[in-house]
């Protein structure tokens, strides 16, 4: 039997897949054992109904039986599967936002960073930029002032373009992605190139990622979200996405590890050979919660330390911290 050719694509990037039963503790107890209706509201452990595990597709009337429900904590290692990523390519982006297409890839959370640096690189053709801006803040939808979008279309898409910088982001269409993408949208008639900018987000948090699912595709994305839907819809003015994939639906947090390491990878890129001079990494803060404290304390933790930008008058933790900064600063 002759090996199946996969493209390189599929042969370094994978997708997960839970292939375990084990019923969240939020769940509701099942009435008695084998109940069919019980079954079909248990969720399992990784975000996913129990009927919509692959082990059950196409098998609407199976059984599951008290022996395939394990008892035990649920574990990426343990209890996904890996095969080659089965969603890469194109995003094109339908709706209000015609003509906006993005490159794509759905790929595990254990990726190497390396093989992600050369995807970015040489098979999407992205000219390393000479300054990497990692945006972070509020994950929900919130306002800004018009004097802080004023700068943000202004200010920030110059700098950004000026210098040929990647923007990292979250990706999403609500809170500080979606403001990255209106600055971007709003300064794009004065803009001579096109900003480079790169959502990492969960797999399982992207609403209507089965339209994305497809090698090599140009996947049509619809803009409209479900009202009922507890996920998200991408962001239609990035121009990259890395979907990270760790067999979870539902769950922040999977796409860290990547975008930390992928930051560190950037900044140890050099611009030019010959001085040595390494791509500079700066942090913009725009509102947040706990965890964007936590994520600026890593910053300044660096070796040396990464600058962090601030937008005072962005709300919550972006105002707490310009707060106690300037009280720091006024009492020595």
């Amino acid at each position: 039997m002759n090996p199946i050719y996969l493209p390189w694509i599929e042969q370094m990037f994978y997708k997960r897949d839970c292939i375990s039963i084990i019923p969240s503790s939020r769940e509701p107890h099942r009435c008695i054992p084998g109940c069919q209706i019980c079954q079909q509201l248990v969720r399992c452990c990784c975000g996913r109904l129990i009927k919509e595990h692959n082990i059950f597709a196409g098998n609407a009337d199976i059984n599951i039986s008290d022996d395939q429900i394990q008892p035990e904590v649920w574990t990426v290692e343990e209890h996904t599967a890996k095969s080659p990523t089965n969603a890469y390519g194109t995003i094109d982006f339908q709706g209000g936002s015609q003509g906006c297409k993005a490159k794509f890839i759905r790929l595990s959370s254990d990726s190497k960073i390396e093989d992600i640096l050369n995807l970015m690189v040489k098979e999407w053709r992205m000219q390393l930029p000479k300054l990497l801006i990692s945006v972070h803040g509020g994950r929900q939808k919130f306002d800004l002032h018009p004097r802080i979008k004023d700068a943000l279309s202004k200010g920030f898409t110059k700098a950004a373009e000026t210098t040929g910088a990647w923007i990292l982001t979250g990706g999403l269409n609500n809170g500080v992605a979606e403001h990255i993408g209106d600055a971007l949208k709003d300064h794009a008639s004065h803009m001579r190139h096109k900003v480079c900018t790169i959502g990492i987000t969960p797999w399982g948090l992207v609403d209507g990622r089965q339209d994305l699912i497809g090698r090599n595709v140009v996947a049509p994305y619809q803009t409209l979200l479900n009202p009922l839907s507890k996920l998200h819809l991408l962001n239609s003015l990035h121009t990259h996405f890395i979907l990270v994939d760790n067999g979870t639906v539902g769950q922040h947090g999977t796409d860290i590890h990547i975008r930390k390491e992928l930051e560190r990878r950037i900044s140890l890129q050099q611009i030019h050979s010959r001085t040595g001079k390494r791509i500079p990494t700066v942090a913009l803060i725009l509102e947040g919660g706990p965890n964007t404290i936590l994520t600026v304390y890593e910053y300044l933790q660096e070796n040396p330390p990464v600058p962090v930008v601030v937008c005072e008058g962005s709300g919550r933790a972006a105002d707490l911290l310009a707060y106690v900064y300037k009280q720091t600063e006024s009492q020595g």
